[in-house]
């Protein structure tokens, strides 16, 4: 997470010549090595020098106006730590141990994991977009020095949040809150969140369940890593292309010297890394106002780090801030990391407290999202959510509406569009019974937490046209007609299912005999006995009418068939 430190001398030459404006200060404990006779040399000299893809304009101020090529708001706040890697090859190191200064290719196991994890399952997803695991692990490199060296539980998530400085315009884009403070403890204003560093607006949209717990938790690094690949190949990016690969990585911090960090940073892990254990991975420094729960340089502390024993050096006290210029405007889609600061200006001073573990943190569907009745039924399930805390235990007592939303004639017990109510023991919550209504149509069930931003839990509903179970005459008396005369009343049925009415279906009239016998006419006054097709009145009843005998006495069979399959056989008699 963007600490505008310590940057290569190199670097430093290439920005002069370039004349782009510095975005960090220098450190003299941060200045790196000199250059090695390795190939990687030369891939990091090349991605701090290389021109750019035709239409990617890079820079400083001249990337201002550009927009987002995710078209979206990007995942985090513009901050970033611009320390480049060793310019030899990396390789593990034979006289440090893991994590101390000489082990920059290590990465925590945990971190390692997620990284590969998510690569492969984008590349089973989205094979198109060639995302290598290297290119996330440049990324959670540069954003939060690999979840502050793999301090994870054993699920992944962070031990302490790991959190952006607060975007209230200071130096940095003015964004107002999303969450509620769901993610990022604050109610104000939102900062970028986790190890890949997402605002909670951008998380909202893009993010995923890495780890397959069903949940989708912005500090959890398996999350946080699925989400950022599934940003970065966002727009059907081919990123083993150049001009793709740097538009996906200005898609996620629009800034030429965050573009050029993570490409050394791709290129060194391409070299070679292995793994090192969770919190012993290499300790970078803390920028004022990359709060953490348990202090940090935010309050004046040490910077905040991996673990003990990992630091390469005794911290010393945290560089003062610069005074700060200007604002600079956030431009060009570089509201993912809040808009590029200025220098010497770090952002907030103030450290969030860590949400409340008993609070509730999440709302989530129980069971199936999809419902489906017949029109005049009542559905055969509720909606069910579970109100949880960020542990994922339930919490009991929540009060949760549940809120229907469309244009059919649903409705809860009593005809009610709305309920409430409250968890149980366990944290569930399930809907009143739902009447499907005598109208065929969709419709949504809205089920939130009011008062608290835990999002809404959306469950889709579809009421289909009812079909009849049923088809019986209204009257049993006798329709009879004279030999070349007219049946005077009329065939009349009526549909019902499960004993109620069933409107607006479908009924087909068929007469068995098509040779002789009763007949409809047509205009010429022709005898005509192929079927006839009708449909229920509001009350479910349908009327045969204009039926006419020949000569031939006898009795016959007009069958009637509701959509369905119910079906009834009715009696026409021709008399002597």
């Amino acid at each position: 997470m963007a600490r505008y430190r310590g940057r290569h001398a190199a670097q430093q030459k290439a920005g002069k010549a370039s004349g782009h404006r510095r975005r960090f200060r220098l450190s003299s404990s941060r200045y790196r090595r000199g250059l090695g006779g390795t190939a990687i040399a030369a891939v990091v000299m090349a991605a701090l020098t290389a021109s750019q893809a035709p239409g990617v304009e890079l820079g400083g101020d001249q990337g201002k106006g550009r927009s987002d090529a995710a078209g979206d708001r990007t995942p985090g706040d513009g901050s970033y730590e611009t320390e480049l890697p060793p310019l030899e090859s990396p390789r593990p190191p034979e006289d440090a141990a893991p994590g101390g200064s000489g082990d920059e290719s290590g990465i925590p196991a945990s971190v390692l994991r997620a990284y590969k994890k998510a690569a492969k399952s984008l590349a089973s997803r989205t094979p198109g977009c060639g995302l290598r695991w290297e290119l996330l692990a440049g990324i959670g490199r540069v954003e939060s020095g690999q979840a502050r060296g793999g301090a994870v539980d054993k699920d992944g998530t962070t031990l302490r949040p790991i959190l952006g400085p607060v975007l209230n315009g200071a130096g940095f884009a003015n964004i107002k809150d999303t969450d509620g403070g769901r993610w990022d403890g604050d109610t104000t204003y939102d900062r970028a969140v986790g190890p890949m560093q997402f605002i909670p607006s951008t998380w909202d949209r893009w993010g995923a369940d890495g780890n397959g717990d069903g949940r989708k938790d912005p500090n959890n690094v398996y999350d946080a890593a699925l989400a950022a690949g599934q940003y970065l190949c966002a727009d059907g990016r081919d990123l083993s292309t150049k001009a793709d690969l740097d538009r996906a990585i200005l898609s996620y911090n629009n800034s030429d010297e965050y573009l050029r960090t993570v490409l050394a940073w791709f290129a060194y892990y391409r070299e070679g890394t292995h793994s090192v254990p969770d919190s012993d991975g290499p300790l970078l420094p803390t920028a004022p106002g990359l709060g953490e729960s348990g202090g940090g340089p935010d309050k004046g502390g040490s910077p905040s780090g991996p673990g003990k024993g990992t630091s390469p050096s005794k911290p010393g006290k945290p560089d003062k801030p610069d005074k700060p210029g200007k604002p600079d405007k956030p431009g060009g889609g570089d509201d993912h990391n809040g808009g590029g600061g200025n220098e010497g200006d770090d952002g907030d001073d103030g450290e969030t407290p860590s949400p409340d573990p008993t609070a509730p943190d999440a709302i989530v569907a129980d069971g199936t999202q999809s419902f489906s009745a017949v029109a005049g039924d009542e559905f055969a399930k509720s909606p069910r959510v579970r109100v949880e805390t960020s542990k994922g235990k339930g919490v009991k007592g929540v009060k949760v509406d549940f809120a229907i939303d469309g244009a059919t004639e649903a409705s809860f017990e009593g005809g009610a569009k709305k309920a409430t109510v409250t968890t149980d023991a366990k944290g569930f919550a399930e809907a009143p019974r739902l009447d499907a209504g005598a109208k065929a149509g969709s419709f949504t069930v809205h089920a939130s937490v009011p008062g608290k931003k835990l999002g809404t839990v959306d469950f889709t509903a579809k009421v289909t046209a009812a079909e009849a179970d049923k088809l019986a005459r209204t009257s049993d008396v006798a329709l009879l007609a004279p030999k070349n005369g007219r049946f005077v009343l009329p065939v009349e049925v009526k549909a019902t299912r499960n004993g109620k009415p069933v409107a607006n279906t479908a009924v087909t009239a068929t007469l068995e005999n098509t040779e002789q016998g009763p007949h409809f006419r047509n205009d010429k006054g022709e005898p005509v006995r192929t079927p006839v097709n009708l449909t229920t009145d509001e009350n479910g009843v349908v009327k045969v009418e204009g039926l006419f005998a020949d000569d031939k006495a006898d009795t016959y069979t007009l069958t009637l068939a509701a959509k369905g399959g119910a079906t009834t056989k009715v009696k026409l008699t021709i008399t002597g």
